[in-house]
């Protein structure tokens, strides 16, 4: 498992769990928006930019419509499972200057605060309704 992996999980287990599943799924929704909302301001300036923002927020309706909480349509996806997906969003987010080669651009900073957004909201939510920290953890081995 990556270092920056294994630190975002360490520093994910010990916040407290204040975020509970309708509040997380206001937050997807609006995270959604706000991606689909910038791909299309970033457009005219840069088209990498504004495909990465697309393809992020497709994924993020996506993701929520399918997920067992308030919000969700399809209920395909359990809520602990979602939580592991934001995980991976969190990191994407945040590689994907890099990915799509417009790192050196000013664009690439909503992508690193997204990113870094993402791994706050997930590591606030309660996937459990436990309120316990330490929820990654039960995640791993349950998978």
């Amino acid at each position: 498992m990556p270092i920056l992996d294994q630190a975002a999980k360490f520093a994910a287990n010990r916040m407290p769990k204040v975020i509970n599943p309708t509040a997380h799924a206001v937050i997807d929704y609006a995270t959604a928006a706000t991606f689909l909302g910038m791909a299309g301001l970033f457009w005219k300036r840069n088209k990498r930019a504004a495909v990465a923002s697309l393809v992020c927020g497709a994924t993020e309706v996506l993701t929520a419509m399918l997920t067992d909480y308030p919000g969700g349509v399809m209920k395909q996806l359990s809520f602990e499972t979602h939580g592991s997906i934001d995980f991976g969003m969190a990191g994407l987010v945040a590689g994907l200057p890099d990915m799509m080669r417009f790192s050196g651009e000013p664009e690439s900073r909503f992508f690193r605060v997204q990113g870094l957004a993402i791994a706050a909201v997930t590591g606030l939510t309660d996937f459990t309704g436990t309120g316990k920290p330490g929820q990654e953890q039960v995640d791993e081995r349950v998978a």
